[in-house]
C-alpha cells in the first residue's frame, strides 16, 4: 500500500520534466541550500533590515555574528521523530533538517547598535549604520 501510494506521488510530481520544473529557478543546482534561510535585506540610509525565514528553528539553535561587515547567520534545526507506520512506511518527506548557514556583506554597520529578534518563525535583524561622516571638504587658496 505505501509503495503504491509513494510511487503514485513521485508520478504526480514528476509528471513532465519541463513543467515540473516551472517555478524553480533556471540555476538552481543546490536545492538544499535554496530551501534554507530565505532571506529579505532592505537597505535605508539608517539601517540594514534583514529577514531570514527560520520556521521549526528555536532561537536558542541560532547564531548571529558581525565582523568585519559580514553577517553570518548560522542555525540547527534537529532531525524530525519518525512520522511512520508501525510497518515503517513513510509516503513522502521533504522536510529538511541538520545545520544550514548564510553570509552577508553589510557594510558600514554599527555593530553595538544592532538589534535581534526571532518571532513567528522570522529572524528580524537590524543593523543601523555607522553615521557618514560629512566632509565639507578643505578649501585651498592658490596664491
Amino acid at each position: 500500500m505505501a509503495n503504491e501510494l509513494t510511487n503514485r506521488f513521485n508520478n504526480w510530481m514528476k509528471q513532465d520534466d519541463f513543467f515540473g520544473n516551472l517555478g524553480r529557478s533556471f540555476f538552481d543546482f543546490d536545492n538544499s541550500v535554496n530551501r534554507a534561510l530565505k532571506t529579505d535585506v532592505k537597505e535605508t540610509d539608517e539601517a540594514y533590515d534583514v529577514r531570514i525565514d527560520v520556521p521549526g528553528i528555536d532561537k536558542k539553535n541560532i547564531a548571529v555574528e558581525y565582523h568585519d561587515g559580514l553577517l553570518s547567520v548560522s542555525a540547527k534545526r534537529d532531525s524530525f521523530s519518525d512520522e511512520s507506520d508501525d510497518k515503517g512506511n513513510v509516503i513522502a518527506s521533504e522536510r529538511s533538517y541538520g545545520r544550514f548557514a548564510r553570509q552577508y556583506s553589510l557594510p558600514n554597520v554599527d555593530k553595538d547598535g544592532i538589534k535581534a529578534k526571532c518571532e513567528d518563525g522570522v529572524l528580524k535583524l537590524t543593523l543601523p549604520k555607522l553615521a557618514a561622516e560629512k566632509t565639507t571638504g578643505n578649501h585651498i587658496e592658490i596664491e
